[in-house]
């Protein structure tokens, strides 16, 4: 499964909204998709059941907030829940390190540099909110490949070939 391939199964009601022109909210949606298998996966090991529960509601609570806060009517309210959507998405890659053993490497590093690329657009959005920085001008994300910086999520090669677990029968 690719972005593309994922979109197709969108429906119209949420793509003819608004919010969809939104590319963070497009990417956390594709990212909350991709994670109903991993957690299906992670609920499979008695060991990480708990880190299934907690990456399945950090996945989703980083587009329910956006949604939310989308339809605030001040800036600075609208900047409060896309904040919290920026903690779901750096709390969701925690619980992918968590789940590492069971998912494996190429899960975990495919999910943490989209779950990096929805921090980076959150990190850029919410300054425009707030009018003001959130003071990390000097952090740095460091990840091994060149992000485009383009709200076109269809240009960007994480979207496509994504990995997916396997499941023994």
């Amino acid at each position: 499964m690719d972005y593309q391939e994922w979109e197709k199964t969108v429906p119209d009601f949420l793509k003819n909204d608004s919010l969809w022109k939104m590319s963070m909210y497009r990417a956390a949606l594709f990212a909350s998709s991709l994670g109903w298998q991993d957690v299906t996966k992670l609920y499979q090991d008695k060991r990480t059941v708990g880190v299934a529960e907690q990456l399945f509601e950090a996945l989703g609570s980083i587009h329910a907030n956006l949604a939310e806060g989308y339809s605030r009517g001040s800036s600075k309210d609208r900047a409060r829940f896309y904040e919290y959507a920026l903690g779901s998405a750096r709390e969701s890659r925690s619980w992918y390190f968590d789940g590492r053993h069971v998912l494996g490497e190429e899960i975990l590093n495919h999910r943490g540099r989209l779950l990096t690329r929805i921090i980076q657009l959150g990190l850029t959005m919410i300054p425009q909110q707030r009018g003001k920085s959130l003071h990390e001008a000097k952090a740095q994300y460091e990840i091994q490949h060149e992000i485009v910086e383009s709200d076109d999520l269809l240009s960007w090669s994480e979207l496509k070939n994504v990995p997916m677990p396997t499941f023994d029968v």
